[in-house]
């Protein structure tokens, strides 16, 4: 008897453990925008902004070196203050083969950006709105057996410069640049790519691997975000 209540404790801490794994999914920018985490994504934004004096940073790529670096997070708090600012705004899951996106916008389904790029379906049908003022979600869709063959199309670039007409920002959540060439591949059409770097997590000789493989990809690096997992929330820092 007591065997099955030591059983019956361990798996309810597991849940509970679960549960507070699941927390950190929460949008922060949306759910508490006075909250000082919120105000660290509006300093990003404004460094993105003020990172360029010649071309403003109308879409960016953001990549981590690692996997588990809570970027995909990261990318979706980012979208939300770029709408929040007013623009029109865009977070694509350039993830085709891990998508994450469709977890912390579980409303947005569709054919994605997979269906796009295999003419299934159109850019408009593809595209989610979601419950954030001005901010749109193109999910990844069904994972393809041929993701960077998709992504290093002529077809991705017709898309792209379609979807750069149509939105004032656009965001590309894109897998770690360590372990495929994915980013690669599309830092070459964004006005900026950034760099995720966890601290404790990432390596400093992955993350200056990372950084050359997108400086050998002509990739425009406007800088670095730090994510520091020590802090109750994860903490973030921008640097140029």
């Amino acid at each position: 008897m007591k065997s099955r209540k030591t059983k019956a404790k361990k798996q309810s801490e597991m849940s509970h453990r679960r549960q507070k794994t699941d927390e950190p999914q929460k949008l922060i920018a949306k759910i508490n925008p006075k909250s000082p985490h919120s105000e660290l994504f509006r300093s990003i934004r404004t460094n993105i902004e003020f990172s360029s004096v010649d071309k403003p940073m109308r879409s960016i790529l953001i990549t981590s070196s690692e996997p588990d670096s809570g970027k995909s997070l990261i990318c979706a708090n980012l979208a939300v203050v770029f709408a929040q600012q007013g623009k029109k705004t865009l977070l694509i899951d350039g993830d085709l083969r891990k998508p994450t996106v469709k977890k912390i916008f579980p409303e947005a389904l569709s054919h994605g950006l997979t269906g796009i790029l295999t003419n299934r379906v159109t850019i408009d049908e593809a595209i989610r709105e979601t419950e954030v003022e001005n901010l749109y979600v193109l999910p990844a869709g069904v994972v393809p057996p041929n993701p960077s063959e998709l992504l290093g199309s002529e077809k991705m670039k017709q898309v792209y410069a379609e979807l750069y007409e149509i939105f004032d920002q656009i965001i590309f959540d894109t897998p770690p640049i360590q372990l495929v060439v994915d980013a690669q591949l599309l830092c070459s059409l964004v006005d900026g790519s950034i760099l995720l770097v966890r601290s404790n997590h990432s390596s400093k000789e992955n993350s200056k691997k990372a950084l050359q493989k997108l400086q050998t990809a002509n990739a425009h690096v406007i800088g670095s975000i730090f994510n520091n997992n020590k802090m109750k929330m994860d903490g973030y820092y921008y640097a140029d």
